[in-house]
């Protein structure tokens, strides 16, 4: 009982913290974005009188607003937020309610309708933070599995590269430790081997993991909007005002969209989830590229053993590897936009640097063990 009614009490404070702060907000702000806040401030009060009436049920006197006393973050971000304005502390704010947004999943005290307002506020907060609007809207701020055209290039370039340098690494550290050509030969296939599978293992588990973390989110959004369909509206609605749709557009937008549950369904997964329904990823497609982008880099040191061994081999293992630093570097310039020659430059020494340690350190543990 007495641990019930600390968390009641401590779910009822940060509630009422939660207000305080958008009313905070909303001192500050004018229009549309205004009007926000104290619809978030409003929906943060009715959570916290649930709470208080949980607390009744148990024999607690009801906690009154006024007895409140405010957490020093709170007074901290109302000072800020009265003292320079909304912009300085939206951000801070929503990376709290990004942290908390699955605060309630867990909570078999709290409502289905608490639980997704928590998540709710998190999107609504994004689509007002500057940052967000300028990189172009909730959808970009906080996007949680792109599907973008780089994707597939990304994975391939870091693939190899990861390949490329890790296994250089081993090679020139078992060269610098021993001269037997097939015990270099060995550990090489080996590292690639190993780096290839532990790659797409990885890949598949996390991809497989992210496609039943979204189907899941996916599954409860479709039980909020039939058993919620009004709520769900009137969050869709407060994602289009935060975008900068007027009150009544949105809200037409909204009732339109949820006339078809399917159409509701896909909507609210990119707009309150954000993500995409039809980009959940293949694990297998993923795995596979894994695999085959890191053996690619992996098998070029390892090559010129095949056919040489002593300093030829060395010598055509580092060259290989070198150019092939100087094309990842060229690749990843093509992702970021920096200099071609400066990418290059930099993946070479890099990864010249990681063969030459671990060079160094086969070469002192080879000699202590001679």
């Amino acid at each position: 009982m007495a641990s019930k009614t600390r968390q009641f009490r401590e779910h009822w404070a940060d509630e009422m913290d939660g207000a305080a702060t958008y009313r905070a907000l909303a001192e500050r702000a004018d229009g549309e974005q205004r009007e926000i806040f104290l619809e978030l401030a409003k929906a943060e009060e009715r959570h916290a009188r649930h709470w208080a009436a949980k607390l009744v049920e148990l024999g607690e006197p009801e906690p009154r607003p006024e007895d409140h006393r405010r957490g020093v973050k709170t007074r901290l971000l109302s000072f800020m937020a009265r003292r320079f304005g909304p912009g300085v502390v939206l951000p801070l704010v929503e990376r709290a309610e990004v942290a908390d947004a699955g605060h309630y999943d867990g909570v078999p005290d709290a409502t289905v309708a608490m639980a997704t307002d928590e998540r709710i506020h998190a999107r609504v907060l994004a689509g007002l933070t500057p940052s967000t609007a300028r990189a172009g809207g909730i959808m970009r701020g906080e996007r949680w599995h792109r599907g973008d055209a780089s994707g597939a290039l990304r994975a391939a370039v870091f693939g190899v590269n990861d390949g490329l340098v890790s296994n250089a690494a081993l090679v020139m550290g078992v060269t610098g430790g021993l001269a037997d050509r097939r015990l270099i030969l060995l550990a090489g296939l080996a590292g690639l081997l190993a780096g290839a599978f532990s790659m797409g293992a990885g890949e598949y588990i996390s991809v497989t993991s992210q496609r039943e973390l979204f189907q899941r989110e996916i599954a409860l959004e479709a039980e909020e909007i039939q058993a919620m369909p009004d709520e769900e509206a009137n969050e869709l609605a407060l994602i289009y005002r935060a975008k900068g749709v007027g009150r009544e557009e949105a809200e037409a937008m909204a009732a339109r969209i949820m006339r078809d549950r399917g159409t509701a369904l896909d909507t609210m997964a990119r707009e309150e989830l954000g993500l995409n329904p039809d980009e959940l990823g293949s694990p297998w497609g993923v795995a596979i590229s894994s695999f085959v982008s890191f053996a690619a880099g992996a098998v070029l040191p390892v090559l010129p053993w095949l056919v040489a061994s002593g300093t030829v081999a060395v010598a055509w293992s580092v060259g290989l590897s070198a150019v092939a630093l100087l094309l990842v570097g060229a690749g990843i310039s093509l992702l970021t936009g920096r200099s071609v020659a400066w990418s290059a430059a930099r993946q070479l020494l890099v990864g010249g640097l990681a063969a030459a340690a671990t060079f160094g350190i086969g070469r002192l543990i080879g000699v202590s063990v001679s």
